[in-house]
């Protein structure tokens, strides 16, 4: 599938050495403003080549847009947006085109589809997360409207942990770190890891405030599914923590629950979800990137002829990808919190008929 989304649907299309990569949002109402910068800007954040702490291919990742914009605004109509690919290197893969990168994705493409774009992983490849980027600023522009605001950045690299999360330190640092004291480290364990042509894992922590309680949907579309979902569908990564997560099964229930008052609740630790409902308090996500499997040691592998052979691969690849990941998380739950404020307008008798009074 390449559609995500019920109410409001982002599909994409295209290849990480193809033409262009691009998407089509459906579901957007009528009357949105359409800032065409901030939405660049939030491409801008996610585009390779930035630093030595990411990929050295460079683009521009100009977004065009086609439809369902004028005079500013959304129209009701799908809005299709292109960007065209502008630093390809295909010839880097000559040297894999017949056999299989450990770690990728090319093994089960191959199998499951009898051929595979092998330049750059085609379909498989990151690359196409920008596309979603481009989706999720202008589902960022109508959760604006209604008071929510997505932040992110990572909390663990290597292992190095931080303990403060600061999302304004976050938004001037190379790598979208959210503590200021273990930055360093956590750069350093990056570059090191680089130098002898390996890479390191990553772990993300996005969170939405504002969220009004309600947004969800039981049984099968509850909101911590969906955002699981949506974050585990990002390239590279492996988990997906709502709130306390893992730590919360090393509690007891009079530890884990949040007790509410009437000015909200005493703690937070189901990540402002309950019964896959929002509950008006953070929602707190964590997503695991493993490391970049694309590393620049040999490896052993086999043909698609069935032949043991070395793999050593060419190319420019990030050495973090949970760095620019964090960017992908943000738009995934944007989009994942537009899709469901949607639905959710018509669960009420109140609602309806204050829209058809």
């Amino acid at each position: 599938m390449n559609t995500f989304g019920k109410k409001l649907t982002l599909t994409t299309f295209g290849e990480s050495h193809g033409k262009a990569i691009g998407c089509i949002l459906d579901g957007i109402p009528a009357g949105l403003t359409i800032d065409e910068a901030f939405i660049q800007s939030e491409l801008d954040r996610r585009k390779p080549g930035k630093s030595k702490l990411e990929t050295g291919r460079k683009e521009d990742d100009r977004v065009e847009i086609l439809s369902g914009v004028f005079e500013g605004l959304s129209t009701g109509t799908p809005i299709a947006m292109i960007i065209f690919n502008t630093n390809q290197k295909s010839k880097d893969y000559d040297n894999v085109k017949d056999l299989f990168r450990p770690g990728h994705a090319d093994f089960t493409y191959f199998h499951k589809y009898g051929l595979r774009d092998y330049r750059g992983g085609g379909r498989s490849s990151a690359r196409e997360t920008a596309a979603r980027v481009a989706g999720g600023a202008i589902a960022k522009l109508m959760l604006k409207e209604l008071g929510m605001e997505i932040q992110s950045g990572l909390c663990e690299v290597d292992g190095i942990k931080g303990n403060k999360q600061d999302f304004d330190y976050a938004k001037t640092s190379k790598l979208y770190a959210l503590d200021p004291a273990v930055e360093a480290a956590q750069e350093q364990a990056i570059l090191t890891a680089k130098e002898k042509h390996d890479s390191v894992g990553g772990v993300v922590l996005t969170t939405a405030t504002g969220v009004p309680v309600g947004l969800g949907e039981p049984l099968y579309y509850k909101l911590d599914a969906i955002l699981a979902e949506a974050m585990m569908g990002i390239n590279a990564a492996k988990a997906v923590e709502i709130g306390d997560g893992i730590a919360s099964t090393h509690l007891k229930g009079s530890q884990n629950n949040d007790e509410i008052t009437l000015n909200g609740f005493k703690s937070n630790h189901s990540g402002g979800i309950l019964g896959g409902i929002s509950n008006g308090d953070t929602l707190i996500v964590k997503t695991h990137f493993k490391p970049t499997p694309s590393i620049f040691q040999e490896q052993q592998t086999i043909t698609t002829n069935k032949e043991e052979v070395t793999c050593n691969l060419k190319g420019r690849h990030d050495p973090c990808v949970a760095i620019r990941g964090s960017v992908v998380c943000e738009a995934m739950m944007a989009l994942t919190l537009a899709d469901m404020a949607l639905l959710n307008m018509g669960k009420k008798m109140d609602h309806l008929k204050r829209i058809y009074d």
